[in-house]
């Protein structure tokens, strides 16, 4: 079988991330690319997630997921107190359980790979 490839992603396919429905609708997300069709016991989807100024998300884990901030800046925080300003470079392991809140004064844009079926919110 051969492998998937995605030419420009972070620049293309971003161009298309929809809208998570949040009170400011300024979150955006979609799947790029699953395994789902080969595992749907354990699937690993990874896409990208656009957070824009205006309204934080507050998001709830039930899956494994591994973040990394491509462009921008996000103010993340926990349910534990613990908070971050992330920038280009900075990774990410969030856990099933795990509350964060996500918001940026400008906008941030972060790769994500997680485990979790295509499409699930």
């Amino acid at each position: 079988m051969p492998f998937e490839y995605h030419t420009a992603a972070q620049t293309t396919f971003t161009k298309t991330l929809a809208p998570i429905p949040t009170p400011g609708n300024n979150s955006f997300l979609s799947d790029l690319v699953s395994s789902e069709p080969f595992d749907k016991e354990k699937p690993i989807t990874a896409g990208f997630y656009r957070q824009e100024s205006g309204e934080p998300l507050v998001y709830t884990y039930d899956y494994h997921e591994m973040k990394i901030i491509v462009e921008g800046e996000f103010l993340i925080a926990d349910q534990s107190g613990q908070s971050v300003k992330a920038v280009p470079g900075d990774v990410f392991y969030f856990h099933p359980g795990d509350t964060i809140t996500f918001s940026s004064p400008s906008y941030g844009l972060g790769f994500f790979c997680g485990q979790k079926s295509l499409g699930h919110v």
